[in-house]
């Protein structure tokens, strides 16, 4: 009898649905991060628009859907809300710090432009936005991401950065630091959706995963692949240097959700609150 109280207490105590694999990978409701929301059982994917953006859904464990969405780093702390098949339903964001880094450039043009490289700069930025809204119905072939290089941690997710003493944008993506040349392979599998040599980013792949998550990898010194080619998760796409705006060799990777650039560390199992 005592046992059958003791396992009757312990059922009670337990969430009446337990969170899978995903959610407790990927949910990380902070600026900068991912909000994984349940959206309940269903026969059909449900319609769900974040900041009037579409949003990648995903059959978790068989049995619910969840929506998985991008936090970019200007979001509030506090209610926010997602549109579901027309109605909305609330999530909570959290709050979470980022650290500062000053950069010193010996090319005063990388930090205070002129007119002619403005202009090119605005053509660039025009295209890559594009192609971080591209939304495609293809369901991501992994959400646990492999690594693009092989090789440690540089500078996070998120820094506010300083160029010769002057704020500029935040660190949109994650850092490794690796040799020039070193291989540079997609995480996931997915479509390239654009290449270029950019003006700061220098030699620059961007691969389509699926459903608004987007990668992409700059400061390369070669780019082996060509645009609308399928790549397959651990495929090949370019190799490590220091092109465009880079004190160094490294590979910079952005990963993008709903058009919000979020931390790739997340995706890796290496997110640090």
């Amino acid at each position: 009898m005592r046992f059958a109280l003791l396992v009757l207490t312990l059922c009670l105590a337990l969430p009446a649905q337990a969170d899978g694999f995903i959610t407790r990978l990927l949910n990380q409701p902070v600026p900068g991060g991912v909000a994984v929301i349940d959206l309940g059982p269903g026969t059909d994917a449900p319609r769900v628009r974040y900041q009037d953006r579409p949003v990648l859904v995903i059959h978790e464990d068989s049995q619910r859907w969840i929506a998985i969405v991008g936090l970019p780093l200007s979001v509030r702390p506090g209610n926010q809300q997602v549109e579901v098949d027309g109605r909305t339903q609330s999530f909570q964001v959290g709050s979470r710090h980022y650290a500062e880094q000053r950069i010193t450039l010996n090319n005063p043009q990388q930090v205070n432009p002129n007119p002619a490289n403005l202009k090119r700069i605005e053509r660039e930025l025009a295209e890559q936005t594009r192609a971080y809204r591209q939304f495609s119905p293809r369901q991501p072939s992994n959400l646990l991401f492999d690594r693009p290089v092989a090789g440690p941690l540089s500078s996070p997710f998120g820094l506010r950065r300083f160029f010769n003493g002057e704020e500029r944008n935040p660190h949109s993506g994650l850092d490794f630091a690796a040799a020039r040349g070193t291989p540079v392979k997609a995480p996931a599998a997915g479509r390239v959706i654009l290449v270029g040599d950019y003006f700061f980013n220098g030699k620059t792949v961007f691969v389509d995963h699926g459903q608004g998550l987007i990668s992409m990898f700059c400061h390369l010194s070669a780019i082996d692949v060509k645009l609308g080619e399928e790549l397959p998760r651990g495929g090949v796409l370019g190799k490590v240097g220091a092109t465009g705006r880079a004190t160094g060799p490294h590979l910079h990777w952005n990963v993008s959700l709903n058009d919000a650039r979020i931390d790739p560390a997340i995706f890796i199992g290496a997110f640090k609150p």
